[in-house]
This record gives C-alpha cells, structure tokens and sequence, in this order.
C-alpha cells in the first residue's frame, strides 16, 4: 500500500488548508512496485497526477479519511509506503457557512490531526513493514531519524521541500539505525525505482523468508 498526495481540511464550505503534493512520487512508486511484479493499492488524496492503470485507488479527502482508509487497508498488505503529505493541522471548527469579510482580522485555531504513518507503524503485525517519508526544512537527517524511532518505520526517506511538486527529488535512505543507506537524486520515476529496489531487498524478500 501506498499513501499519496495531499490532504484537505476544511474552515468553512469552500475554503480549506492543504499543501502543494502533486502525488508525482506516490505515482512513480506504484510503477516501481508493479515493475517488480507485487501488486499495489494507493490511498490518495486529491491530485491531477493519474496512477498506473494496474493499480487500485482510494480517494480521499481529509487526513481521518486517509488514516481511516490506510488503516483497513493495510491489514491485507504486506507492507505500506507513506508518501502522501496529509495535512497535520485541521481547525477546532468547521464553519457550516462560508466565512464572509468583516474588515477585521480572522482567527482560527487549530489543532494536530492524526499521524497517519505512526498508526501504522504502531498497528504493523510480525512480517509487515513501514517506510515513511520525511520532508523537513532543516536539520533533515536528525529529524529524520526522530521520525523514524517516533513512528516505527522500517525504513525512512528523507527529503527536501524542493520535491514538492517537481518532477525531481533529492533523497537519503535511511535503515532502521538512521544510517544511510543510499543517496539517490534524479527524477521521481529514478528515485522511485531506486527506493522500491532496497526496500524489495531489505524488507519485501526478508519478510517472505520463512522463520528458522
């Protein structure tokens, strides 16, 4: 499984907060995991990108609707990528009419959503594995490696705000020791296979291994 795009949360009707995630990486990674014969579901939230034809798609909305639709589905899944970029903020209310001007300042408080990748991580069975996603401005391999531990990821990647809908990414993969295990820069669908070639080594072959 593979969580893509964005997320939306609304304030009113018409107006909601989310980000620029174009789903560019969630949908070369489903390319790569179908290049490598497994099969692949993506939980997405809106994007224009299209997805591989062979793969199945759950659209959402909002980041509950995400965590909601990755948690069911991951119970029948070897393992999940979280790719998507769900919105971490959504407002203590939601206006059921649109905001009109008033020539005054607005106010609108907000509060954490639901940490998508670390429910996952906490829910992971014996067998299955989690590779999250780190986009951070600074201090990205110490972040990295705090989100890793927090959200118990098997594997994480690690990038910049640049990746943010481009057609490139600049990437550190990180192991479950926050070491790197390979620096990949080129375009997503390069990226991408590079990714889906040490997570099939690292973990889809290792979890297939039968217990001695």
């Amino acid at each position: 499984m593979i969580t893509s795009g964005p997320t939306r949360q609304y304030l009113d009707p018409v107006r909601y907060i989310t980000n620029a995630s174009s789903g560019r990486m969630g949908a070369a990674l489903a390319a790569a995991v179908l290049k490598l014969g497994h099969e692949v579901v993506i939980v997405s939230g809106p994007v224009a990108v299209e997805y591989p034809g062979a793969a199945t798609v759950i659209p959402v909305l909002t980041t509950d609707e995400m965590l909601l639709a990755a948690t069911e589905t991951f119970k029948t899944c070897d393992g999940a990528i979280g790719a998507a970029a769900p919105c971490d903020y959504m407002p203590r209310e939601i206006q059921t009419q649109k905001i009109s001007k008033t020539g005054k300042p607005l106010t609108i408080e907000l509060v954490e959503t639901a940490d998508v990748v670390a429910t996952l991580g906490q829910s992971k069975r014996d067998g299955q594995w989690v590779v999250g996603f780190a986009l951070e401005t600074e201090d990205r391999h110490f972040r990295a490696i705090v989100k890793l531990e927090r959200k118990h990821c098997d594997l994480m990647v690690s990038n910049g705000p640049a990746a943010i809908d481009a057609e490139t990414n600049e990437v550190e993969l990180l192991d479950s020791n926050g070491i790197v295990i390979e620096a990949i820069h080129g375009t997503k669908e390069h990226v991408a296979d590079r990714l889906l070639a040490q997570i099939d080594d690292r973990l889809i072959h290792q979890s297939s291994k039968p217990k001695t």
